[in-house]
């Protein structure tokens, strides 16, 4: 709603010096400043509910698609959207008119109108007067209904009905609540036809009517609220047998208790209006589902659930259409025209001027909401989908689908028909488990096409065999089955079997003796056992100084030790033997000196080369150094011949050492944990064994439940990877996961020996046939093929390393010795360094002095060393020995340094 208020001059212009911008938001109100004038954008949408419904749903999605429009950008971006609702009670007419009226005069643009017969019309009447859109979602008469045309829902039925042929067929039709127009019905349809008006007193006795009669179509067209009380009324009188069909006109057949009518084989079948597998339809129930919680009602909806399927009833999808045709209409409205205020009342009924125009726009809208296409003609939906849906032994499911143009198209017509035998389709149940049973997660794969694997391809060649349907679906608990030793009671597929909620269980279903003694197994189709599965043992990454990991680190500061303590000790024992005190120049009688060969620099010298094997210019003569240089000799010997052997080992041999090698190793050991899938018969086989080395795992494994077992397979093969973890397992699956996954191996030979089966309940007569046709398979060579088809995929598979190469030398690459360049260049990096302070403390200090001769006559001669300082700097001095240096073989003579004489 526009007001349109006439702005100021001055504060135009000051508005505009100011730069404001065109558009202020201020709360939920949106002002406009455009050429002095002052838009606010408003709309106000009214909406009438009854009183105590039990279906609080319709009221919770008007609202959130109310709030779902504010936040929407695309759509009524300038306009903020408000509501009024208003609770009436249905056979209080008077009140339904002062409510109407309130909502007038508050000037709603549109009145959303209650579903109920009486009330509605009451509605209608007013809003028609006033000229105010009133947008139903009931096969009522509104001004605009979202509720798909009366007429085309009526041939829908006739079409399925012609479809069926059906010759003899009763209609339970209740007043103020049918939807099929008998009349038409009654012209279209040559058949016999039983119609009886009902209420809720009289299902009892019209049921048993048609029942001696021997009226076995039905056709129900009663209150929603009621179907499950006639339901009951069905099972009581055992008319859920599979001779009975009976159609239901509610578009909400999926959200009623259908449990009991499931495996008795009754047809039952509807047309649905929301198509509960779409995925814009899911993403705005989750929407829908999280707007709930967070306004916090107090009484829960009975469809809109977190701890059911998330469904959504026809009415509310209704509901959520009717506020946003309203709205896609208003949004093409307000490109051509100017809305203005309804003030109308109901006493001065003057109808409102801008009312015929939006309900003409709500009329031409064209838009696909969460009940399908919506099109209308003179305010009547003409375009729709509706979904034919019938009970099948799992659950609902689609078979076909009616529309307007195209009329009835069966997609699944063997649904209808006997085709000879009764349990033609069986339900299967089975695990999601690699490479047996997997699953496509595309949305584009429905009912048995979601799942492909090994088991999978063994079913579809068996039911071909056997001559059987399936329907394929998982176990709810997504477990094997195990009993619980506390309760006794089973879980998983083997307590699905039990109940006769399937016929057959198809995975990686073990053959145990508790679980035979309560179901039944046929032949195995392939044979197994228990293994261990372990990470392949990776060598430590080569080093640049890898050369060093012969010897230990400890071993290395040994050494070290070794040589300076042998060091100190030669240059001490050589110091006090008078033996090493030998004459250094004996031919010079008149300077007589006397030195000992093992200085303390010449002692570390003697030992390293000693070491290194090398022949040091210096040579023991005492008894007492030789003893020394002796053992220090074959102490070298030792360790150098050692170093030598281990060298060759560490760096061309690549070693591979498991810390377990059986089930009796990893019993014994308390480093690496241990586990297997929880609830299946691994389990079973450890807890139950009498074997004292099984016996012992299952108590460490029982010790530390949350840490040993797994709820699937997945999970232990990550902890795996993950190190320091067995995993006890199937024999196949283990071949199966280390083909794909070279850093997995196996460990140990089979713990035990059993085989893998397809479950059926007890007493099932499928047991004997199916056993027969995988013996047959097993005879032609086919799970032998489809064994190859799924384990030894060569696409899959990965390249794993020979063990007849596994200890062959290889070749030594930089990384092994790399260390050894480093070394030899930081030690020519360090002789350098060492060579240039000897050059340097040379040239300042030694021969810095230089003896000076002074004769006089008949004196003898004295010799005084006077100081000199050099004639060039340091650095000419050593050019002029870098340029000597250069020269190599050339015999010109070594230059001297040059000294001034004073």
């Amino acid at each position: 709603m526009y007001f349109v208020t006439t702005g100021f001059f001055i504060i135009q212009f000051a508005l505009l010096g100011q730069g404001i911008p065109p558009v202020i938001r201020v709360g939920n109100i949106q002002y406009y400043n455009f050429f002095f004038f002052l838009y606010i954008v408003w709309s106000i949408l009214g909406a009438i509910f009854p009183k105590q419904s039990n279906k609080p749903n319709s009221e919770l999605v008007f609202k959130y698609a109310v709030q779902r429009l504010n936040r929407d950008t695309s759509l009524l971006a300038d306009t903020v959207i408000e509501y009024e609702i208003e609770y009436v009670n249905r056979i209080d007419s008077f009140e339904t008119v002062q409510k109407v009226c309130k909502l007038v005069r508050l000037g709603v643009q549109a009145v959303f109108s209650t579903t109920d017969s009486v009330s509605s019309t009451h509605v209608h009447s007013i809003c028609d007067t006033l000229d105010i859109p009133d947008i139903g979602r009931s096969a009522h008469d509104f001004s605009i209904n979202v509720y798909p045309s009366k007429n085309l829902v009526n041939q829908a039925f006739i079409d399925l009905i012609h479809y069926l042929n059906w010759t003899r067929f009763g209609i339970l039709h209740e007043k103020e609540y049918g939807i099929v127009n008998l009349h038409q019905m009654m012209r279209s349809v040559k058949s016999e036809l039983h119609m009886r008006q009902v209420s809720q007193e009289k299902y009892l006795s019209t049921l048993n009517e048609f029942k001696e009669k021997e009226i076995h179509n039905i056709v129900i067209d009663t209150n929603v609220d009621n179907i499950s009380i006639l339901l009951n009324i069905i099972l009581q009188q055992q008319m859920n047998e599979y001779k009975y069909h009976y159609l239901f006109t509610s578009f909400d057949l999926e959200i009623f208790d259908l449990e009991d009518f499931k495996y008795n084989f009754v047809n039952i079948t509807a047309y649905r209006l929301v198509d509960i597998g779409d995925v814009a339809v899911k993403e705005i129930l989750k929407d829908i589902v999280h707007y709930d919680q967070l306004i916090s009602i107090k009484k829960p909806s009975p469809v809109i659930s977190l701890n059911k399927p998330v469904m959504l009833e026809s009415e509310p999808a209704l509901m959520f259409d009717s506020v946003y045709v309203f709205a896609i209409g208003l949004q093409t409205l307000d490109q051509s025209h100017i809305l203005y205020l309804s003030n109308q009342t109901c006493d001065e009924e003057v109808p409102w001027n801008g009312g015929l125009s939006l309900t003409n726009y709500i009329s031409s809208v064209e838009w696909k909401g969460l009940t399908g296409p919506i099109q209308f003609k003179e305010g009547n939906r003409v375009q729709f989908k509706l979904d034919l849906v019938k009970l099948k032994q799992h659950s609902i499911v689609k078979v076909g689908e009616w529309t307007p143009y195209g009329h009835l198209n069966i997609t699944e017509p063997t649904m209808f028909f006997d085709s000879g035998s009764i349990n033609v389709t069986l339900v299967v149940i089975t695990i999601l488990e690699t490479p047996y049973v997997m699953m496509h997660y595309e949305k584009n794969f429905t009912g048995n096409e979601r799942f492909y694997g090994f088991c999978v391809d063994i079913l579809e060649t068996i039911s071909h065999e056997v001559g059987f349907d399936y329907i394929l679906d998982l176990v709810p608990d997504r477990k094997y089955g195990a009993k619980d030793p506390d309760t006794g009671e089973w879980n998983g597929m083997v307590a699905q079997l039990m109940k006769y909620k399937a016929d057959l269980a198809v995975g990686s279903m073990t053959i145990t003796y508790a679980r035979e003694s309560v179901i039944d197994f046929t032949k195995p189709f392939m044979n197994l056992g228990i293994s261990i599965l372990f990470k392949v043992p990776t060598s430590e990454p080569t080093r640049l100084f890898s050369f060093m990991n012969p010897l230990a680190i400890e071993i290395w500061i040994y050494v070290l030790i070794s040589y300076v303590l042998v060091s100190i000790c030669i240059y001490i024992v050589g110091t006090l033997s008078p033996i090493e005190w030998q004459c250094i120049h004996p031919c010079d009688l008149n300077n007589i000196t006397i030195a000992n060969q093992f200085t303390l620099s010449d002692s570390f010298w003697f030992t390293i080369g000693t070491l290194m094997q090398q022949s040091p210019d210096i040579f023991p003569k005492a008894i007492s150094t030789r003893i020394i240089s002796s053992i220090w000799g074959f102490f070298s010997l030792i360790i150098v011949a050692s170093y030598t052997a281990n060298l060759a080992a560490f760096l061309t041999t690549e070693r591979m050492i498991n810390p377990i090698e059986n089930a009796e190793d990893l019993a014994t050991q308390t480093e690496i944990s241990y586990g297997t899938l929880e609830s299946g018969s691994t389990m079973t086989f450890f807890r139950d064994s009498m074997i004292e080395t099984y016996k012992k795992m299952w108590r460490n494994m029982d010790n530390r439940k949350f840490s040993a077992f797994t709820s699937t397979y997945e999970d232990g093969i990550n902890r795996v990877n993950q190190g320091n973890y067995a995993f006890l397992m199937e024999s196949t699956m283990l071949d199966y996961i280390i083909q794909r996954n070279c850093n997995l191996t196996q460990i140990g030979g089979l713990l035990d020996t059993k085989g893998y089966g397809i479950a059926t309940p007890k007493g099932s007569p499928w047991r004997d046939k199916i056993s027969l046709a995988i013996l047959e398979l097993q005879e032609k060579g086919d799970i032998q093929m489809l064994y190859d088809k799924w384990w030894k995929n060569s696409e899959e598979t990965c390249t794993r390393k020979s063990n007849s190469k596994q200890f062959k030398a290889n070749a030594l690459g930089l990384e092994s010795i790399g260390g050894v360049f480093v070394v030899l260049i930081a030690g020519i990096c360090v002789a350098m360094v060492v060579a240039f302070f000897e050059f340097w403390f040379n040239f300042q200090f030694n021969d810095s002095y230089e003896s000076v001769r002074m004769s006089t006559q008949d004196e003898l001669q004295e010799t005084e060393w006077t100081y000199l300082p050099p004639q060039r700097c340091f650095w000419i001095e050593i050019l002029e020995e870098l340029r000597y240096a250069s020269w190599c073989m050339n015999k010109q003579k070594r230059p001297e340094l040059t000294r001034v004489h004073v």
